[in-house]
């Protein structure tokens, strides 16, 4: 069984770790000339941190990872408004909880492979032909090439799902949210392990120290047309128009902006493809992003990427590589769990950039609520809890009854 995977960040090597220990060929490629190590910071914690587990990788993860003390809004002055202890959310996740840079985990789960799995960088899918025996690949430089299966985890604006479902606006939802992040070395001043947020009525900059003396910032704005500039000078010039009349530190982290040469910037989009759709066409499955991204505001994104990735090589060592059986297991396990994931990011998207003064008022009071032991666990107890079946899939364990609790 020789598998394409198209895409080397969270999902991507992750699949491919596990086709690899079930005995399959995993092939990456990816767009970028380079794995990417940068990015904003992430929660990681529920059903993803146990597959990271299953794969040993925790030490790692954790040894990367930073320890939050503090999230603390201050208003236009650097004065506290609000805030609450983190450790609220490692109580909830019953210790199993860190906060990493995106491109931390994704080096780490990319170093698990050890080599034993090609990757090819700087290159991209042109065409996929499926035929009954297998797909015909022609990539962009290297010579075409035929796999059993292609899977698509190239994320939120997938050229896989192009190429094989069609153009992206059917599937995406557009949340009415831009975000940017970069990071810098040398910004002060250093507030170590706190996250700080500076809100205003439909915008929030938000920064946290982190080691090497580098410091990242997080752009999060309201904007209710989803075409953005493409170029970079096109990105800055956005967020100083934005947040130039800002309080806090705004004008000094804009500063700092004029140097940076890798910016990330999108719009805040789920994908939401129909039941009669699916993530799976033929010999072609979607994964993380590209199939059922949370959106970036949802929080758990990158954990959510490598249960599907273990669900997916799962049902395929299980169904020994009949990928028709093997796609509709997947889809069923974690399609009604993805569907929930998305309805409470919609909830939650709104309380990064607050509409309303009221809105703001109200955010920052319940900030202030989760600093009460009792109702922080009422508050977050439930939405640490991932309500979703991890399979033994090692050779020989029972097959289970459900597809999903």
């Amino acid at each position: 069984m020789k598998v394409l995977i198209c895409g080397a960040g969270i999902a991507g090597p992750t699949l491919a770790y596990w086709l690899d220990r079930y005995g399959a060929e995993a092939v990456i490629v990816e767009r970028a000339p380079a794995l990417r190590t940068g990015g904003y910071i992430i929660d990681f914690w529920g059903a993803g941190f146990d597959v990271a587990d299953r794969m040993r990788l925790v030490p790692e993860i954790l040894r990367r990872g930073y320890r939050v003390r503090e999230v603390r809004v201050v208003d236009r002055d650097g004065r506290r408004t609000s805030g609450f202890p983190a450790d609220v959310f490692l109580s909830a996740a019953g210790g199993r909880f860190t906060s990493l840079p995106r491109g931390a985990l994704a080096s780490a789960i990319f170093e698990a492979l050890a080599g034993r799995v090609e990757t090819v960088f700087g290159d991209t899918v042109e065409r996929v032909e499926p035929d009954d025996d297998g797909v015909r690949v022609t990539f962009a430089r290297r010579a075409p090439d035929r796999f059993d299966l292609v899977v698509g985890a190239d994320g939120l604006h997938s050229h896989v799902r192009a190429l094989v479902f069609g153009p992206e606006p059917p599937f995406e939802r557009y949340l009415g949210y831009r975000v940017a992040a970069f990071e810098v070395a040398g910004y002060r001043p250093r507030d170590e392990l706190v996250y700080m947020m500076y809100s205003e009525v439909g915008q929030q900059v938000a920064r946290f120290t982190m080691r090497d003396d580098r410091t990242m910032f997080l752009f999060i704005f309201a904007d209710p047309d989803p075409h953005g500039p493409a170029d970079l000078a096109g990105q800055k010039a956005c967020l100083r128009a934005r947040f130039a009349r800002s309080g806090w530190e705004c004008p000094r982290i804009l500063d700092a902006l004029d140097g940076v040469s890798d910016l990330y910037f999108d719009r805040v989009s789920q994908i939401r493809m129909p039941a009669d759709v699916g993530w799976t066409r033929g010999r072609v499955a979607l994964l993380g992003d590209a199939a059922s991204c949370i959106s970036l505001l949802g929080g758990q994104g990158s954990s959510l990427a490598m249960v599907g990735a273990y669900l997916l090589a799962g049902e395929l060592a299980r169904a020994h590589w009949r990928h028709a059986e093997a796609f509709a297991q997947y889809e069923a396990r974690f399609r009604p769990f993805i569907a929930g994931k998305q309805r409470a990011a919609r909830r939650f998207a709104g309380a990064f950039a607050p509409a309303s003064r009221a809105g703001l008022f109200l955010r920052n009071r319940l900030f202030d609520l989760f600093s009460l032991p009792g109702i922080a666990r009422l508050s977050t107890g439930r939405g640490f809890t991932d309500r979703i079946a991890l399979p033994d899939y090692a050779p020989g364990a029972p097959a289970p009854s459900g597809a999903a609790r």
